[in-house]
C-alpha cells in the first residue's frame, strides 16, 4: 500500500497545479498590509506624536547653559565704608602685620622688613681701606724685623691683614704648623693682649685652626685695616702679645 503525501508536498501539488491562486493570495496580503499602515499612521497623527519626538530631539540637542555660569559673582573689593577686615579666630589675638601697598615706595617697604633690627654702626665696608702693594710690603718687613728681636723662649709668627680679617667675616686663620706645635688641641679662649696691656679674649677652633669669636671686636677696636701687619708671640699657653705694625707708618 502507498502512503498519503505531506502537508507540504500536498501543498506545492495545489501550486503547480493552479499558480494564479497563489499570486491572488499574495495580493491580498499586499492590500492588507498597506491598509494597516495607512491605519496606523492615522493613529499616530491623531496623538501628535511626530511632533513630540521632533520636540524632544531639538531639546536633546541644543545647549543648555550652566547654572554655576548664569549666576551673577559678587564682585569683590574691600568692605565698605570703614568696616574691619573679617580674620578667624585662630589669628584675630596675633599683631597686625605690615600691609605693603603698591603706593608704597622702595624706602618704605625695606623699612618695614627691617622693623626693629639692630645694625652696626660700623661702616666698615663702605670706608674700606685698600693697601698698596708697597705699604703692604713695607709692614710685612717691619713685623719681621720686630719678630727677630723678641725674646726666642717665646714661640711667635708674623700674620699680614686681608680684607676678610678685618672687614666683613671676621676670621682670622692660624699657621697651621704654630697651632700644631703650640696651641691646645680643643676648641678653647685664648687672651690677647696688646702693646697698651689691654686684655682681648678670643675663641680658638682647633680644628680649623684660627680665631672665631670676639677676634671681630679686637679688630674693630685696634682699628685694623687691610695691609697691617701683626706679630703674635706666645707668652703663655693661651696668652699672646699682639705687636701691629701699620700699613700707613709707610706713608710716614
Amino acid at each position: 500500500p502507498f502512503s498519503s503525501p505531506s502537508p507540504q508536498r500536498a501543498a506545492a501539488a495545489r501550486e503547480r497545479r493552479n499558480p494564479g491562486e497563489k499570486m491572488a493570495g499574495a495580493v491580498a496580503y499586499e492590500e492588507q498590509r498597506r491598509r494597516q499602515v495607512e491605519e496606523n499612521r492615522r493613529k499616530l497623527d491623531q496623538l501628535n506624536l511626530h511632533h513630540l519626538s521632533a520636540a524632544l530631539r531639538d531639546a536633546a540637542v541644543a545647549p543648555r547653559p550652566s547654572p554655576v555660569k548664569s549666576a551673577k559673582r559678587k564682585p569683590r573689593g574691600p568692605p565698605p565704608g570703614d568696616a574691619p577686615p573679617r580674620r578667624s579666630g585662630r589669628v584675630a589675638s596675633l599683631p597686625e602685620q605690615p600691609n605693603y601697598r603698591f603706593e608704597d615706595t622702595y624706602a618704605d617697604i625695606e623699612k618695614k622688613i627691617r622693623g626693629s633690627r639692630t645694625h652696626s654702626t660700623r661702616t666698615d665696608l663702605i670706608d674700606r681701606v685698600y693697601a698698596t702693594e708697597e705699604a703692604r710690603t713695607y709692614a710685612t718687613d717691619m713685623a719681621e724685623e720686630l719678630q727677630a728681636k723678641l725674646d726666642p723662649r717665646h714661640p711667635s709668627f708674623v700674620k699680614p691683614m686681608t680684607q676678610s680679617h678685618v672687614t666683613g667675616g671676621f676670621w682670622l686663620g692660624l699657621p697651621k704648623q704654630f697651632c700644631t706645635k703650640y696651641l691646645p688641641k680643643r676648641d678653647e679662649w685664648i687672651t690677647l693682649v696688646d702693646e697698651k696691656g689691654t686684655e682681648s679674649d678670643s675663641y680658638y677652633l682647633a680644628r680649623k685652626w684660627g680665631l672665631s669669636a670676639q677676634w671681630k671686636a679686637f679688630a674693630i677696636n685696634h682699628k685694623l685695616v687691610d695691609g697691617d701687619c701683626l706679630v703674635f708671640e706666645r707668652i703663655h699657653q693661651t696668652r699672646f702679645k699682639v705687636h701691629i705694625i701699620r700699613q700707613s707708618s709707610y706713608y710716614k
